[in-house]
């Protein structure tokens, strides 16, 4: 048997699915599991007619042994410790220009230590983020690359070639050094929190302020994914809506706990928005909505001592199409602030990160896909640096639909509906656009009790300070 193009490390959901992408796509793969019986499964169960390029192996000798030099092995096994496990235990059975590929869900911060790690022993390593979930790996995910770019270039072909692809292109590209590619990935992450947490609160308004059914929902989800808010996530939200359950007959969403789980990438993107000082309040808001709908014992005890905060909306209070501006307005302050993160991480860490191709690469295979992000491509394509908002198209579309993203704040409020995501929203825009703002009251105040001085608007430099220091 000939060796394979490259091996693979990890039999999970995401790591079966990828195999079989790759050797759908026409390239011999070796794979390996800890526990062997899971690969013995995966071949009996899973390969069916690709099994001819897959080489099932017991141990990570045999791993090695059946790989073509040099030798490139993927690893999509849990972030954190088992991923250093993995390189560890890998480490002494490759040659030094044989590539170990981390495309599991790493912390970018992980991911640089690692290749620092790697180039200081003068050994190959690649960061990938993959999205898409499952079907993206098995069919098509969206792949951010970081690492040194020579070793992106050698397995270029096989990730390009099993990624998802829009109009031919590939959703594939490099994004930098060490862990750009993970850091893309986490920000892509931050982003998918928030539009989720969006149309929650889109889907809240509807079910408790318009007395809506799910299956009418489900309706107006299907309408607006046939407008400017096409996406994976609109798209996918219409479906949940209307979906019933087979034991009770009741909507699916009528039965469905409201306790949201997370892996922690949102979480991330937040931690370190603060970090660099690039704010995601968006992002923040949905990662608080999430850690309060975990809550739900609080939740219950506060209904019980408040009453039910949600009161039905006046029949003209609000419209599905107000709604759909509103949902418009967050999507784009989302996006606006996650690129901005994106473009003061790039300078911070010294990644070159290629902002138009980001946008392409997230337009198909990945869960924020969407027909927004070619008009971001666009944008970006021209202004890299500059915040999305104030680009022709995006500045257009705020300045049509930010009243009704105001006015669904404020109906929204008065009526006790929680959109946390929406009001951060709404800040960030009104935020953006007082060029006076209230900090110098801040500055006081810090002068004032500590002394920090300040800047003056009427002269150069600062350290000036206010007459209450003595």
């Amino acid at each position: 048997m000939s060796a394979s193009e490259i091996g693979l490390v990890g039999l999970g959901v995401m790591g079966a699915m990828l195999s079989l992408n790759i050797a759908d796509n026409g390239f011999a793969i070796s794979v390996y599991n800890r526990t062997t019986s899971k690969t013995h499964d995966f071949m009996r169960d899973e390969a069916g007619d690709l099994a001819s390029k897959i080489t099932p192996t017991e141990t990570l000798e045999e791993l090695v042994a059946s790989i073509a030099k040099p030798r490139a092995i993927i690893l999509m096994v849990p972030a954190g410790d088992a991923v250093d496990s993995q390189i560890e235990a890998l480490r002494p059975l490759l040659d030094d220009d044989d590539l170990i590929i981390d495309a599991g869900n790493a912390n970018f911060h992980d991911t640089i230590r690692r290749a620092k790690a790697a180039k200081s022993k003068d050994e190959a390593y690649l960061g990938i983020g993959v999205s898409g979930g499952s079907e993206g790996a098995r069919f098509g995910p969206s792949i951010m690359g970081g690492g040194e770019k020579k070793y992106w270039d050698r397995v270029s072909h096989i990730l390009e070639a099993i990624s998802a692809k829009y109009e031919g292109q590939a959703c594939a590209t490099w994004m930098g050094e060490n862990g750009a590619g993970h850091f893309v990935k986490t920000v892509h992450n931050g982003i998918e929190y928030a539009d989720m947490q969006l149309i929650a609160e889109t889907y809240g308004v509807m079910r408790d302020g318009m007395a809506m059914t799910s299956e009418a929902c489900g309706s107006v989800f299907e309408a607006w994914n046939e407008g400017p808010l096409q996406s994976y996530l609109i798209e996918i939200s219409g479906k949940v809506a209307k979906e019933n359950d087979p034991e009770t007959g009741k909507p699916m969403l009528d039965i469905i706990l409201d306790r949201a789980g997370q892996k922690g990438t949102g979480r991330w993107t937040v931690i370190e928005s603060q970090q660099v000082g690039a704010p995601v309040p968006v992002i923040e808001a949905a990662v608080a909505a999430r850690n309060m709908s975990a809550d739900l014992d609080t939740r219950k005890a506060g209904e019980d001592v408040f009453g039910s905060a949600p009161s039905p909306l006046p029949a003209d209070a609000l419209s599905i199409d107000e709604l759909e501006a509103a949902m418009m307005a967050g999507k784009i302050m989302c996006y606006a602030q996650g690129f901005a993160l994106l473009n003061k991480a790039g300078e911070i860490y010294d990644w070159k990160l290629p902002m138009p191709q980001i946008a392409e690469v997230w337009r198909e295979g990945c869960i924020i896909r969407s027909s927004m992000l070619n008009d971001m491509a666009s944008a970006l394509s021209e202004h890299p640096e500059r915040n999305l908002m104030f680009e022709g198209y995006f500045a257009d579309k705020m300045r049509q639909s930010h009243d009704a993203l105001r006015k669904t704040v404020a109906v929204a409020v008065t009526h006790g509906l929680p959109v946390p995501a929406m009001s951060a929203a709404l800040s960030y825009f009104d935020t953006m656009r007082t060029a006076r703002s209230t900090a110098n009251m801040i500055q006081g105040q810090r002068d004032f009790f500590g002394e920090h001085g300040f800047e003056r608007i009427d002269k150069d430099g600062g350290g000036f300070h206010g007459p209450w220091v003595s």
